[in-house]
């Protein structure tokens, strides 16, 4: 019997390769579900490719892109949302990009669904609900190349017995650059990647570790561990995505290369392993693997990561909701690469500490820190001009 699958961002990086994944292995999957946010041609395209019974656009413009296709079309802002909580499917795959991955998480989980689960932001900034959510027969898998590394590893030996977790990081094209070259940088360079194909904002989240930052806060909470336990390692070639350290001092880790395609695989057959053409690694040509640990003062996202996770409460979604202003804003050329974090370690300072107690709380926690980073960024600049 072939699992049915929703799958939510179809049309965005993770999407189109769980959809190669699904081509690969006609076998085990039927597509039940595709859902985009803007992108109605490509959606029309996989439409036509994989017959879903569903279409969802949260666009309602590109809603005509899809009609006479023999799918029911789902559209507007909640698309998502409704296609997440679909009886019909078994198993959701969540590729939504940033914040607003949080609300299609939780309707799948609470409808008692498995997520494979590419959003990270999802799970820091709403991760008691998350939990709340699980209760109710709901089950996360994680996509994220660290995060299905560690979860791997973990199964290795019991949760007493970790020491800590180890999650790797390329350090992205700016690995070797000064701050003093940083600070010049633009989105061209930062868009560079040297080992990874991916999305726009992901890549930016790459050159800065803040992505690493979320994973540290994500790792956190979908493994119950506190951040002293959670380091993290550069190590340029990608082929070791996370070590799991014992208390007697072993290390497993899980290498491959540095292919998705993989770790979307092993979230769509629930952790099966079955033969396929992704992420195959010959280590002697490979050759040599190396290590070294992150320059604070070069990539700030950590410490500022660190210090969200200790404080918890509204500062992980200020980390995440900040940092997705000044990342739009270095893309449009109205911030610098380095301003990126000034702007988050200025959201932080300013948040309201509270603890949000459903989701319009954590809405609203979200619009406050994008207010304070866009005040920010005008400070920063207003700083800048100052400064010539």
């Amino acid at each position: 019997m072939k699992k049915k699958v929703v799958i939510l961002g179809s049309t965005g990086s993770i999407g189109r390769q769980v959809l190669e994944v699904v081509r690969a292995l006609p076998e085990y999957f039927k597509v039940e579900a595709l859902c985009a946010g803007a992108n109605g041609a490509l959606l029309r395209e996989q439409v036509l490719e994989f017959r879903p019974a569903y279409a969802g656009i949260q666009d309602p413009a590109q809603a005509p892109l899809l009609e006479g296709l023999g799918a029911r079309v789902i559209c507007g802002a909640k698309a998502a949302e409704e296609l997440a909580a679909l009886p019909e499917g078994e198993l959701v795959v969540n590729g939504v990009s940033g914040f607003a991955g949080m609300a299609p998480l939780l309707r799948a989980l609470e409808a008692g669904k498995t997520v494979a689960l590419a959003n990270k932001e999802s799970v820091v900034c709403a991760h008691d609900l998350v939990d709340r959510a699980l209760i109710k027969g709901g089950r996360i898998l994680p996509v994220d190349s660290e995060q299905s590394a560690l979860y791997q590893c973990l199964a290795c030996g019991d949760r007493g017995e970790v020491r800590r977790l180890i999650l790797t990081a390329s350090g992205g094209p700016f690995r070797e650059w000064s701050r003093e070259r940083m600070e010049t940088a633009t989105p061209a360079d930062a868009l560079r990647h040297p080992t990874w194909q991916m999305g726009r904002k992901i890549t930016i989240d790459s050159a800065s570790l803040f992505n690493k930052g979320l994973e540290i806060m994500e790792a956190a909470y979908l493994f119950h561990l506190p951040g002293k336990k959670i380091d993290v390692l550069i190590h340029p070639e990608s082929i070791v995505h996370s070590l799991v350290e014992f208390q007697d001092g072993t290390n497993m880790a899980q290498l491959s290369a540095p292919d998705m395609r993989l770790p979307i695989q092993y979230a769509l057959m629930g952790g099966a392993r079955i033969p396929a053409g992704f992420g195959a690694l010959d280590l002697a040509r490979v050759g040599a693997l190396h290590f070294c640990a992150p320059d604070p003062k070069r990539f700030p996202a950590l410490p500022l990561a660190y210090a969200a996770l200790e404080a918890g409460g509204s500062l992980p979604i200020a980390y995440n909701g900040a940092n997705e202003v000044a990342v739009r804003l270095f893309l449009e050329g109205k911030a610098g690469f380095l301003d990126i974090s000034r702007i988050v370690e200025y959201t932080l300072s300013r948040m309201e500490r509270s603890l949000p107690r459903d989701v319009e709380d954590i809405y609203r926690l979200d619009a406050q820190a994008r207010r304070l980073a866009l005040e920010g960024a005008a400070r920063v600049k207003r700083a800048e001009r100052n400064a010539d």
